[in-house]
């Protein structure tokens, strides 16, 4: 996509599937580097960082293919090449977990500085000082991480912050080191427990995921594996807030209410009524939102990801709302795109005050990452009049047929 186009229209009506886990799936595609095997993954969802990671691993030797629409079989039985190219590379962040897997497979890692959204600086020290403590030899080159380690060693590792990234890759490179390994402080993000899952299934043995110590006793051999990936939560917490500002009743299938307590506890003091049901999440909207405080933090806390949707929909809200990033300064590109739509927002350092108003107007804008992408959409169901939201190809990026998802629930949206 180009660019999506709402109008506005009538409450939404209906059930939207929830695809699987784009911060799962990226490092489970990830973790097939770790041994030979062919490997089969379900419940791929089908977006352009899905065709990157895809592509980075043809790069390094292994065999990509689709069992059908959302299966995904890996083949790593042939020689790696332990390098990712560039133009793969920074894409995308999630290509740094490559490197842990090849330092365990290869002993080497070549691998660009990663790339991704671009909203403020997220600095991958800790990812290479962990390696480091691991035994791996990093050196900085004209842009690219190289690295080397004939055999790692497991060590106690102490995170500065819970990172999901350096957690993801220290798990992996771990999971084939000598002895044990254990991440304090590490991330607890529901994603971690599926990669866990993933490996564990491969032979490892990996103890704690999903708290904040993980133990990784490190084995000589592991096996393919077959997996499904986890239902994203970020997916179903933006088709939440679509919801909140456009209204109506809908069924999130697939989705798991565990995963987004927090969320459905802000949600609910907004004014909507969410819970779980047997087939995922089910959800109501049928007033104007209510003025909430909200800020970021760490799982199980608001992920920074339901931030800009977050505040899209508490632009129309009724009162005055706080906000507060705490884990990405510079994050708020989104917002002057947002006022440009008529929202009230004042933003100082990494807090914004939020006075909602009754609608905002629709007009041109532009998406700058996936996530704010996805906030001009909620803030378009909140709009008057047309909004034609530029540079839509990021919504691709971490949305699967986003519009035809909304046509199907009564939303008038055409993508082009």
């Amino acid at each position: 996509m180009d660019q999506m186009i709402v109008r506005p229209g009538g409450a939404l009506q209906g059930e939207i599937p929830i695809s699987g886990a784009k911060n799962s799936v990226l490092k489970l595609m990830a973790a097939t580097v770790l041994t030979p095997g062919r490997f089969v993954i379900r419940n791929v969802p089908r977006i352009s960082d899905v065709d990157w990671m895809a592509d980075s691993l043809v790069a390094l030797g292994l065999v990509v293919d689709w069992a059908d629409e959302h299966t995904m079989t890996v083949d790593a039985t042939g020689d790696i090449t332990p390098e990712a190219p560039y133009h793969l590379v920074e894409q995308m962040r999630a290509s740094t977990a490559l490197l842990g897997a090849l330092l365990a497979r290869c002993g080497e890692a070549r691998i660009a500085m990663p790339g991704g959204d671009d909203f403020g600086d997220r600095p991958i020290d800790m990812h290479l000082r962990g390696l480091e403590e691991l035994g791996a030899e990093i050196e900085l080159s004209h842009g690219t991480i190289v690295a080397k380690a004939p055999r790692l060693t497991g060590a106690r590792v102490v995170l500065e912050y819970p990172s999901v990234g350096a957690t993801e890759n220290l798990l992996l490179a771990a999971t084939r080191a000598e002895g044990v390994t254990v991440i304090e402080n590490a991330a607890r993000e529901p994603e971690i427990a599926d990669l866990a899952a993933f490996v564990n299934r491969m032979g490892a043995r990996v103890v704690g995921a999903g708290s904040s110590t993980v133990t990784i006793t490190g084995v000589d051999e592991l096996h393919s594996v077959e997996h499904e990936v986890i239902p994203d939560r970020v997916e179903a917490a933006t088709y939440l807030a679509i919801l909140g500002a456009a209204r109506g009743e809908l069924l999130l299938r697939g989705a798991r209410h565990g995963d987004l307590h927090l969320l459905a506890r802000k949600l609910g003091d907004m004014g909507m009524r969410i819970s779980p049901d047997a087939a995922g999440v089910w959800a109501m909207a049928t007033g104007r939102p209510v003025a909430v405080d909200v800020a970021t933090l760490p799982y199980p806390g608001i992920a920074t990801d339901y931030l800009p949707m977050l505040i899209a929909l508490l632009s129309v809200a009724d009162g005055t709302s706080f906000a507060t990033e705490n884990l990405f300064q510079g994050r708020f590109r989104y917002v002057g795109e947002l006022t440009r739509m008529g929202a009230n927002i004042r933003v100082e350092g990494h807090h914004m005050a939020v006075r909602g108003v009754e609608r905002l107007s629709g007009a041109p804008v532009r998406a700058f990452d996936i996530r704010a992408g996805a906030a001009l959409v909620v803030a378009a169901f909140a709009a008057e009049g047309e909004t034609t939201i530029h540079d839509a190809h990021h919504l691709d990026r971490g949305y699967e047929a986003m519009v035809g998802r909304l046509v199907a629930v009564g939303a008038d949206v055409v993508g082009r």
